[in-house]
């Protein structure tokens, strides 16, 4: 009896160690199971010691509610969406604080742009005001909080908050034509901003940016819908080598509601990156040539003349960052790649350089700006290595340097507004995010505000392959690289590899932070019998200007060629299978895939490729010709590294997959593929998924997306 009860005991101790430890499927991946806690999005009020977040309650209404940094405690609600009758999607702050703009409805159109419903609520008296019957894009608040502005079918207007009056700024805009004060569809992507206007600091001035792109060829993709009739949606799309939109500057004058274009002194093509008004009034405006390899930084009076402050070059391309602050007596701070790595300089109010104030062989990640009152300057580096990032402050000399985050891995911040506090983000490898208030004058922790402590708890019930960080020398480089091994790896086996990367220029793949859903996916397959492995390979960022700005101009080359002699270099290892060697990746990751297969046919096997570029040719204008120029420049360096043109390699499994509404990587590149590989002869599979942009989301499109990949594996690798 005794002997029995014994058994028994040891089997349910065996019984609960096995399903203690379960595997991961792709539903629970891409259903959720895993997702990490976070921090509603919060903004700091002006007295550096609460903010506001939006929130998403129970009983299904929303609040403003505002919060004290110090206890986290919440002070007061703002607004509730039962009181003011509308949902609350989104809102904006007036600078003074005592108006707000409550965005009820919101209809997405690109990546970053949509058109908004939109409210003005006076928080001292709650009177509620629609901004306008229609659907609006961009608005923003005059600094003086008296009027706010907007875009509408491509013109400018704004609105008098206080006699109502409603005034149109531009009369010229035209769908598909000309656009006035939001950008066109390439800057949105490739500059990465959608307002194009600015309030001048004492709100009688509107400068603005005119996109006038008549010229610039259009891009139709047809919507499939659920109607009897598909349709299509029309715009414009400059391709690499074509016409980009002209674009010009413009000062409006409220008070004589007149318009001026300034004067830039420019003959060829260029690009207006950035306009910015320093506290003086003083507008700046940020132009690249087509080339994007010369930045000059001009200066606009009032008079609508300008001159040039100063001129970046590059022998390569110049990254376009938001890193600029102006200063009381008009210098500015600015960040630059001109050592080789990118540091945070001093310019006084004429453009001439000061300082370098941040120096070494390690690149500042994220510029958080400069507080006036303790002189410093507060940013996130590389300099605890490429993987990480850490937190500093330095001095306006660049000195007194202080390293604020004390954990190694993944730190961010956010400083309120007085720059008294910041949120530390932080996360690793093995750490899921945990969410500190922290002092900015010396990082010591305040308290802890939020953590993710229930999903380590609930990861001890799968099994999960862990990262195994190193370095792999190829082709003269110590490449970062992860590796996840099955939970019962066996030196003495043998094992398929499994290779995902990005690869596209200034990207990281390999970093020390917590995982996404990927990750989790890659944990899967290493537990399915799969040796996993990442690599950043030459072009990739985070390890110096000049790691990163050698596949200028040759876009899949260097790339391609580090993946392949680093598969060789694996597949010679012991444990590894070299005849099962397979690659994946999305988008740029899709297009070095494919040409991983195609160029290093004797070394993989498999391949799958999502919404891919497989011509250079057929991508945008910025992003294109940024890193290759044009095509008409360059015909042998986008021919020869494009996927197209090499479908008779192919000799390995692959699969292509591609959205059917994607408007970034058109699926004309995967069309074109296909037509390819027909004529060529080539078995091939491949997936369309109807009306799915870039991303290719929603319902229950990841789950069946995944799950096709993890069987297209299990059968070819």
């Amino acid at each position: 009896m005794i002997k029995n009860c014994m058994l028994l005991l040891a089997f349910i101790f065996v019984s609960q160690s096995i399903t203690a430890q379960k595997n991961i499927s792709v539903e629970d991946i891409y259903k959720g199971e895993f997702r990490t806690e976070g921090l509603q999005s919060l903004a700091s009020l002006n007295n550096g010691t609460e903010y506001l977040v939006l929130n998403y309650n129970r009983d299904q209404t929303q609040t403003i509610d505002k919060y004290s940094y110090l206890t986290g405690e919440k002070t007061a609600t703002l607004v509730n969406s039962a009181d003011i009758k509308l949902p609350i999607s989104n809102y904006i702050l007036s600078s003074d604080e005592k108006q707000m703009m409550i965005i009820s409805e919101s209809n997405q159109i690109f990546r970053r742009s949509s058109y908004d419903k939109v409210h003005v609520l006076d928080l001292e008296t709650k009177k509620l005001t629609s901004l306008s019957d229609e659907f609006v894009r961009s608005p923003s608040f005059s600094p003086d909080g008296k009027k706010v502005a907007y875009v509408f079918e491509n013109n400018i207007y704004y609105k008098d908050l206080t006699t109502g009056v409603l005034v149109q700024v531009t009369q010229d805009g035209v769908t598909n034509e000309l656009i006035n004060g939001v950008t066109d569809w390439v800057y949105e992507e490739e500059f990465a901003f959608v307002k194009a206007y600015e309030w001048s600091p004492n709100s009688e001035q509107i400068a603005f940016i005119s996109f006038d792109e008549s010229d610039v060829p259009e891009f139709s993709m047809d919507i499939y819908g659920k109607d009897l009739y598909q349709y299509p949606e029309v715009f414009k799309y400059p391709k690499a080598g074509e016409n980009n939109a002209v674009v010009a500057l413009h000062q409006f004058t409220l008070a004589t509601r007149t318009r001026q274009e300034v004067s830039l002194g420019r003959n060829e093509e260029f690009y207006i990156a950035r306009i910015n008004y320093s506290p003086n009034g003083q507008l700046a405006a940020q132009l690249l040539n087509r080339h994007q390899d010369v930045l000059d930084f001009f200066y606009v009076n009032p008079d609508g003349t300008s001159k040039i402050a100063f001129t970046e070059k590059d022998t390569a391309y110049i990254d376009v960052t938001d890193d600029l602050t102006f200063l009381k007596d008009g210098s500015f701070l600015w960040t630059s790649e001109k050592d080789n790595w990118r540091h945070i300089y001093l310019y006084d109010a004429d453009g001439k350089e000061k300082r370098q104030i941040t120096k070494g062989n390690w690149d500042v990640t994220s510029y958080y700006g400069y507080d006036d009152n303790s002189k410093s300057v507060y940013f996130q580096s590389t300099e605890d290595g490429s993987i990480n990032r850490s937190i500093y402050s330095i001095s306006l000399k660049g000195k007194k340097k202080k390293k604020l985050s004390s954990q190694t891995g993944t730190n961010s911040a956010s400083f309120s507004k007085n720059f008294t506090y910041y949120i530390n983000t932080f996360s690793s490898a093995t750490a899921p995010p945990v969410y500190t208030l922290n002092n900015a004058e010396d990082g010591k922790l305040v308290r802890e505000i939020k953590n993710n402590n229930n999903l380590q708890l609930k990861l001890k019930d799968y099994i999960v392959a862990q990262k195994e960080f190193s370095t792999i020398n190829i082709n003269g480089n110590d490449l970062n690289m992860w590796t996840m091994k099955p939970q019962d790896f066996d030196p003495n086996k043998t094992y398929p590899l499994f290779m995902t990367q990005y690869s596209g220029p200034g990207s990281q793949s390999v970093a020390n932070g917590w995982y996404g859903a990927n990750d989790y996916w890659y944990s899967m397959l290493a537990n399915q019998g799969y040796i996993v492995v990442c690599i950043d390979g030459r072009g990739t960022g985070f390890k110096g200007a000049d790691f990163k700005k050698v596949t200028q101009k040759e876009l899949g080359k260097y790339e391609v060629e580090d993946q392949i002699a680093a598969a060789k270099k694996l597949g010679a290892m012991n444990h590894i299978d070299a005849s099962r060697v397979g690659i994946w990746g999305w988008s740029y990751g899709g297009f070095m895939s494919s040409n991983c297969l195609l160029k290093g046919n004797d070394t993989f096997s498999m391949a799958i490729a999502v919404a891919p570029v497989t011509n250079w040719r057929f991508y945008d204008s910025i992003y294109t010709e940024r890193y290759m120029t044009t095509p008409q420049e360059n015909a042998s360096g986008y021919d020869e590294n494009s996927p197209i043109n090499h479908v008779d390699k192919l000799k390995g499994k692959y699969l292509l997959i591609h959205g059917s509404a994607d408007d970034n990587v058109h699926v004309q590149n995967t069309m074109r593929m296909v037509e390819a590989l027909v004529q060529a002869n080539k078995q091939f599979d491949w997936a369309i998924y109807p009306d799915k942009n870039h991303g290719i989301y929603g319902g229950n499109t990841r789950i069946h997306l995944y799950n096709k990949m993890t069987n297209f594996i299990k059968e070819n690798l």
